[in-house]
């Protein structure tokens, strides 16, 4: 039994049940973070686990995974009540977990990778023979055509999360937990992934799958759990709720409209590139922003969207090409990107990555901090900036982050409030034109919303902004204007009004 949103017990079928958690809460200290759990996975079946950042489902997935154990309730695995002291106990009850931090050893082969901890052994010792051939047929099994014997540290991120998968395999387990899969990959690779899901469904496998995708929900899940505040909201069939209903239990609350209207652009030209040649073997191209509009750049994974963009930033400054920036008075500057980032923040630039943990923010130091960067980013060394703690306070408002303590640490911070930081650091600084890699990259739907709300209106207010985006539906929502790019080159552009997934694609791949 479990509740659906309005507290109405209803019932469920669990044939097929593999794995159950019945009754489990969970506190950190003072703070209750998982109350009264009801959940159930079944042979044969994926089942989504939806919710905003701190809904409690990572944590949940943690206490099935053996990294966390409850302060009450039982788990049950193929009818057998189970308490795992350790993660090496809920493997060897057949759970197998693919979280977004991987747990791969880049020292280590991918043999050793899948096998480590239950390595095969003759005559008392390692059995490398051995172990190198579980791999590869387990790989063959799962139409993966990795090397076993390649080291892991060479693999992309995308064949680093097959291995963690295929190590389920090695241990013939019956329930897989995936946390945000498709994050950080890329189109091919969550193509190959979603294969991979159903011959795992095929096989009779339970699986659990957390996303903030809604088309990933409805594209591969049989079942939809909503978490919110530590509590089931619902469990229904993924084909009986739609996704405003879904929304709404997540978030608590309707959102009417995922992504702001669009409003006027042709404000006049902000940023203007011509004969751009982003690396040595591309083509020249040619692009124009206009003040008052989000321009997106879609494509096909890896043809060349992400290089114009870090072009135009300066972190891979180009290999010559004019970039010009227009003020107010239509007074063109010429930017010399050969200086890198601090000319393009100096020309009022600002690039927002698509990796921000690694590339965008100083997790150990605090929200104040980080925003604050941004203020002295362009100012002499040893200069003074007045009123520094008010101008953040202003722009920590600015972006919803308000009734956050500007001390917090910002590794502290769910997805989508790290970006917000990240973005009220670009506007201390002053900037006129965004950059935007990955707006929305694990972040959950409410906090979705909002930074597509704070992009209009940094738009609106006679700015600019340049999306990329792995996410089509996002590209076609948010931005006024898509661009095209294909083979390096901007092919063709498109009122995103007007736009559809179908012709996108099509000019995607025919150019």
């Amino acid at each position: 039994m479990t509740l659906d949103i309005c507290g109405r017990s209803q019932a469920l079928d669990r044939v097929g049940e593999v794995i159950s958690a019945r009754g489990v809460c969970k506190s950190f200290g003072p703070s209750r973070v998982l109350s009264d759990i009801e959940l159930y996975g079944r042979s044969g079946s994926i089942h989504a686990i939806a919710g905003e950042n701190g809904a409690g489902k990572s944590t949940l997935m943690k206490i099935f995974a053996g990294a966390l154990r409850p302060d009450a309730g039982t788990i049950r695995v193929n009818g057998v009540s189970r308490q795992f002291a350790s993660p090496r106990e809920a493997v060897k009850s057949g759970i197998s977990t693919v979280f977004q931090e991987l747990t791969i050893l880049p020292n280590l082969s991918v043999a050793e990778n899948m096998l480590l901890g239950r390595e095969p052994s003759k005559f008392g010792y390692l059995d490398r023979e051995a172990a190198v051939q579980i791999a590869r047929d387990v790989l063959v099994q799962l139409g993966l055509d990795i090397d076993p014997l390649r080291s892991a540290g060479t693999l992309n991120i995308g064949e680093q999360q097959l291995v963690e998968i295929a190590k389920g395999f090695t241990i013939d387990a019956s329930v897989f937990i995936f946390d945000e899969p498709t994050a950080a990959l890329n189109r091919p690779e969550v193509e190959r992934l979603e294969r991979l899901l159903a011959n795992l469904k095929d096989a009779g496998k339970a699986i659990f799958y957390i996303t903030h995708r809604l088309d990933e929900i409805y594209r591969l899940c049989d079942m939809v759990t909503v978490m919110k505040d530590g509590r089931i909201v619902s469990t229904s069939p993924t084909s009986s709720i739609n996704v405003a209903t879904l929304v709404t239990r997540m978030v608590g609350r309707p959102i009417q409209q995922l992504f702001p209207a669009r409003s006027a652009a042709g404000q006049g030209v902000i940023l203007e590139a011509r004969k751009l040649k982003v690396t040595w073997e591309a083509p020249e191209i040619d692009l124009q922003m206009e003040r008052g509009e989000i321009v997106g750049l879609a494509g096909l994974q890896g043809q060349g969207q992400r290089e114009i963009v870090r072009a135009l930033a300066g972190v891979s400054p180009p290999v010559r090409g004019d970039v010009q920036k227009v003020d107010e008075r239509a007074s063109p500057t010429r930017i010399d990107l050969a200086r890198g980032v601090r000319a393009a923040l100096r020309a009022g630039i600002g690039f927002v990555p698509g990796d921000r943990k690694s590339e965008g923010l100083y997790l150990d130091l605090s929200i104040h901090a980080n925003v604050a960067a941004g203020i002295f980013g362009n100012r002499p060394l040893g200069s003074i900036a007045p009123r520094v703690r008010s101008v953040v306070a202003d722009l920590m408002k600015a972006v919803d982050l308000g009734k956050r303590d500007a001390r917090q640490r910002v590794s502290s911070l769910s997805g989508g409030n790290q970006q917000k930081v990240l973005l009220a650091r670009l506007l201390s600084a002053g900037v006129d034109v965004l950059l935007v890699e990955e707006p929305t990259r694990g972040v959950d739907v409410g906090a979705k919303a909002e930074i597509y709300r704070l992009l209009r209106q940094f738009a609106e207010s006679g700015r600019a902004v340049l999306v990329v985006s792995s996410d089509l539906p996002e590209i076609l929502g948010l931005c006024d204007r898509i661009m095209i790019v294909k083979g390096q080159r901007i092919v063709c552009e498109m009122p995103a009004a007007t736009a559809s997934e179908e012709s996108v694609m099509n000019k995607a791949f025919n150019g």
